[in-house]
């Protein structure tokens, strides 16, 4: 079944040429790998497909609904109950626990959401749940941002360069974390990168080039 798509997506940022991104068909369950060199503008469709930015031409549908069609408060809504996103650097709300973290996701999503325990436990870090994000190390910290992204069960994840600060093995185990957490929860996954090593695990991808 097809769960997202793409169809003549272009975008400029103020004074530069718009780049115009491959069209991009996923199923259910698959997964895609977006490669690019720093400034090709990957990142740039990932806040695209995330509904972060607003494209000048073309369209994107997830789960048979046009994200390009919606207005911004039908657009969170939707956002934030099919759509876990994992950006390269954390965002975690230092005041809060790991697991006051996690909570987060399904009150703005207004859904029922995974349990915090339960799904620190299936990543490895059930220790971390009371502990301040303040004193996780970077990898526990990547951990607790997919945990996050995975509370409300997305039909998409969107992986905004995982490995780019990781030695090789770590970023195996990250890829097969999100790999195997997908198949878990039965979502699509995006991973965005630069990273040649991904695609050793993800077969299936795009590559972006600005003009």
């Amino acid at each position: 079944m097809k769960l997202l798509e793409t169809k003549s997506l272009s975008y400029s940022h103020p004074g530069q040429a718009a780049i115009s991104f491959p069209d991009i068909v996923l199923d259910g369950q698959e997964s895609l790998l977006v490669l690019g060199k720093s400034g090709s503008g990957k990142t740039t469709l990932l806040n695209l497909l995330a509904g972060l930015l607003s494209p000048e031409t073309g369209e994107i549908f997830l789960d048979g609904k046009s994200i390009t069609s919606m207005n911004g408060r039908e657009l969170d809504q939707f956002r934030g109950r099919s759509i876990g996103l994992i950006f390269q650097k954390p965002h975690l709300l230092a005041p809060l626990t790991v697991e006051e973290n996690l909570k987060l996701a399904p009150y703005f999503g207004k859904v029922s959401g995974e349990s915090p325990k339960a799904l620190l436990t299936e990543l490895g870090i059930a220790q971390k749940a009371h502990s301040s994000v303040r004193t996780l190390s970077e990898g526990e910290a990547q951990r607790v941002s997919i945990a996050r992204a995975l509370m409300n069960r997305p039909k998409l994840i969107l992986a905004d360069e995982p490995t780019s600060s990781l030695d090789d093995e770590n970023a195996e185990k990250v890829i097969k974390l999100l790999q195997e957490q997908a198949v878990r929860i039965q979502a699509g996954l995006i991973v965005v990168t630069h990273d040649q090593r991904v695609k050793n695990h993800i077969s299936n991808f795009v590559e972006v080039k600005s003009a």
